[in-house]
C-alpha cells in the first residue's frame, strides 16, 4: 500500500500541474480576446484597441500625485511603463480566469466578461469614439470566452482521464485515453496561442502602419516662412554641459495624456472655431498654411517641471498667429476663454486675451526647428503660447477652438487639481556642475539657463555656500519669450559646496525663494545643488 504522505505529496504535485495548465489556458484565451479585438478594430474602428483604451482610462483616473510621480520617475517612458504594467495585469487576470474556470466554473467566464465590459466601457466613453467602437471588444470577449471553454474542457478531460483522476479535480465530461486528451489540449492551446500572436501583433502593426504618417510628414513641403528668427551674436555660450540654445526635436520634453501618438493626416485635418463667435469657421491644413507662415522663438515649460527639472525646452516654431484666426470668427462680448480640443479628446483652457493680444505671439504651429512638427509633438498642428504652462495652452493635434467662458467650460486638468489659468513662474536652472559628479579644484564654470516668458531675464545671480550673491554673465537673448544662458566662473576649493541660483526679470522682480509644489499652478523656489570639488 502506498504511503499516505507520499500519496498526498503526489496529489499536491498534480494539483500544481493543473494550476499551471489552466493558467496557460486562461492566458491563451485572453490573447485570443485581444487579437480578435485588434483585428476587428482594424476593420471597423481603429481607435477601439482594448489595451490602449483601458490605458487611456487609467491615465484619466489616476490621482494627480501618482501622475506627477510617474512623470518625475519615468519621464517620457511613463507610457511604456504603463503599457508594461497593464500587460502584466492582463496576464495575471487571465491566469486567474483560467484557474477559476478549471476548478470553479463558470467564474473564469465571469472574469472574461468583466474584462470585456470594462474595455467596452473604456472604449465607447473615449472622446471621438465611433458608432461601431463597441464591436471589437464585444466580439473579442465572445471569442475569448469560447476559447476558454474549449481549452478548459479539453484540459478537464486530460485531468479526469483513466488513471489520472484526483478527488479534487472536476470530473471529465467524457473519459478519454490520457495521451489523446493531452495531445488534444496541447495542440489546441499551441494553435490558438500562435494564431493569437500572429493575428494580434499583425493587426496592431498594420493598424499603426496604415495609419502612419511618417512618410507623409517627411514629404510634406511647407511654404517658406515670410519672416525668420534672427539669432543675435552672443546668444549661445560656449560652456560644456550647458543646455543648447535651441533644444533638438529629439531631446525636447514630451508630456501629454496620449497613450499612443494620434495619427492625424494633414489632408483630412480640420480646425473648427465655434462657440461664442459671430460665425463658425472651419479651416483645412492648406487654408492654414495659405495664410502665410512666420518663425517664432518660444520656450515651452510643463507645469510638472520640478525646481531644476528638465521639462522645459526652447525651439524655433513656424506658424500662424491665433489672433488672426479668431478674428475670422469674431469672438463675442463676454467670452474670456478658448477651450482647445485635441484629436484624442484632450482639452485646455486658455485665456482669450492671451490669444488675441497683439504683443504676444500665440500661434498655431506647423513646424519645429525647421521641419514639420514631429508626430509626438503635435503633427500636423499644435498650439504654442508664450508665458503659459503647456497644460493650459500648448494643445497638440489641435482640432477645435471653442470660444467660451471659464464659468461655462472646464478643461481636462482643472477638475484634477490644477488651476484653470496658469502663467509660467519665471525660473532659473543649474545645468553644470551636476550633483554627484565631482569637479576638479580651480576654475569651474557654473552655468545654466533662465526664463521669464513675455517679460525677459534682467540678470542671474549665483551664491556659493552662504556667501554673497554674484552676478552671472548672460547670453544675448533672442527675445523675451526664450530662455537665456548664463555662466559664472567660480574659483572652487576642494571639498563640498552648495551652489544656488536665482533670477531677476526685467520688471525688477526677484525669483521667489518660497518653495511651492507642482499643483495647482507650478513649482517655485531657488535651485540648490551640492557640488563635490576634488583636489
Amino acid at each position: 500500500m502506498a504511503n499516505p504522505t507520499a500519496r498526498a505529496q503526489q496529489a499536491k504535485t498534480r494539483r500544481g500541474v493543473w494550476w499551471l495548465w489552466s493558467a496557460l489556458a486562461g492566458i491563451v484565451s485572453a490573447a485570443a480576446f485581444l487579437a480578435v479585438a485588434e483585428l476587428i478594430a482594424l476593420l471597423v474602428a481603429r481607435e477601439s484597441s482594448p489595451i490602449l483604451a483601458i490605458g487611456g482610462f487609467v491615465i484619466d483616473i489616476v490621482p494627480q500625485p501618482l501622475k506627477e510621480f510617474a512623470i518625475a520617475t519615468f519621464g517620457s517612458a511613463d507610457k511604456i511603463v504603463l503599457l508594461g504594467g497593464l500587460g502584466l495585469a492582463v496576464v495575471i487576470a487571465a491566469a486567474i480566469a483560467g484557474i477559476l474556470q478549471f476548478f470553479a466554473r463558470p467564474f473564469g467566464l465571469v472574469v472574461i466578461g468583466l474584462a470585456g465590459a470594462l474595455s467596452t466601457a473604456a472604449i465607447v466613453t473615449r472622446a471621438g469614439a465611433s458608432t461601431l467602437a463597441f464591436v471589437p471588444p464585444v466580439v473579442g470577449t465572445l471569442v475569448g470566452a469560447f476559447v476558454l471553454i474549449l481549452l478548459v474542457t479539453r484540459l478537464r478531460r486530460w485531468a479526469g482521464g483513466p488513471a489520472t483522476a484526483d478527488d479534487d479535480i472536476p470530473a471529465a465530461p467524457a473519459a478519454e485515453p490520457r495521451g489523446i486528451a493531452r495531445r488534444s489540449f496541447l495542440i489546441a492551446t499551441a494553435g490558438v496561442g500562435v494564431a493569437a500572436v500572429v493575428v494580434g501583433v499583425g493587426a496592431r502593426l498594420l493598424n499603426v502602419t496604415t495609419a502612419s504618417l511618417d512618410a507623409v510628414r517627411r514629404e510634406l513641403a511647407l511654404p517658406a516662412p515670410r519672416s525668420t528668427v534672427t539669432i543675435p551674436e552672443g546668444a549661445e555660450l560656449d560652456v560644456e554641459g550647458i543646455s543648447p540654445l535651441v533644444t533638438p526635436n529629439a531631446d525636447f520634453y514630451r508630456v501629454d495624456t496620449a497613450l499612443t501618438v494620434p495619427r492625424v493626416d494633414p489632408t483630412t485635418w480640420r480646425l473648427v472655431i465655434d462657440g461664442m463667435v459671430d460665425q463658425r469657421v472651419e479651416l483645412t491644413f492648406d487654408d492654414l498654411v495659405g495664410m502665410g507662415l512666420d518663425e517664432y522663438a518660444v520656450t515651452l515649460t510643463c507645469v510638472s517641471n520640478e525646481i531644476g527639472g528638465g521639462l522645459v525646452g526652447n525651439a524655433i516654431w513656424q506658424g500662424v498667429p491665433i489672433r488672426d484666426i479668431l478674428r475670422m470668427a469674431g469672438p463675442q462680448a463676454g467670452a474670456d476663454m478658448v477651450l482647445s480640443t485635441s484629436a484624442d479628446g484632450y482639452t485646455a483652457s486658455t485665456p482669450l486675451e492671451a490669444l488675441t493680444d497683439d504683443s504676444r505671439d500665440a500661434i498655431l504651429a506647423v513646424a519645429m526647428n525647421g521641419e514639420p512638427l514631429p508626430l509626438e509633438h503635435g503633427f500636423p498642428v499644435r498650439m504654442v503660447v508664450p508665458g503659459l504652462y503647456g497644460y493650459v495652452s500648448a494643445t497638440k493635434w489641435v482640432t477645435e477652438l471653442k470660444v467660451t467662458t471659464f464659468e461655462a467650460d472646464e478643461a481636462y486638468w482643472t477638475p484634477r487639481g490644477y488651476a484653470a489659468e496658469a502663467p509660467i513662474k519665471f525660473s532659473s536652472r543649474i545645468d553644470t556642475p551636476r550633483a554627484g559628479t565631482p569637479v576638479p579644484a580651480g576654475t569651474v564654470a557654473v552655468a545654466g539657463v533662465a526664463w521669464a516668458q513675455t517679460v525677459g531675464i534682467e540678470r542671474v545671480e549665483v551664491r556659493i555656500d552662504d556667501g554673497d550673491w554674484q552676478a552671472a554673465t548672460l547670453s544675448t537673448p533672442i527675445n523675451a519669450d526664450t530662455w537665456v544662458q548664463w555662466v559664472l566662473e567660480w574659483q572652487a576649493d576642494a571639498g563640498t559646496h552648495y551652489v544656488e541660483v536665482r533670477a531677476v526679470n526685467k520688471n525688477g522682480d526677484t525669483q521667489t525663494e518660497e518653495r511651492a509644489p507642482i499643483a495647482p499652478d507650478g513649482s517655485s523656489g531657488w535651485q540648490r545643488v551640492l557640488v563635490t570639488v576634488s583636489d
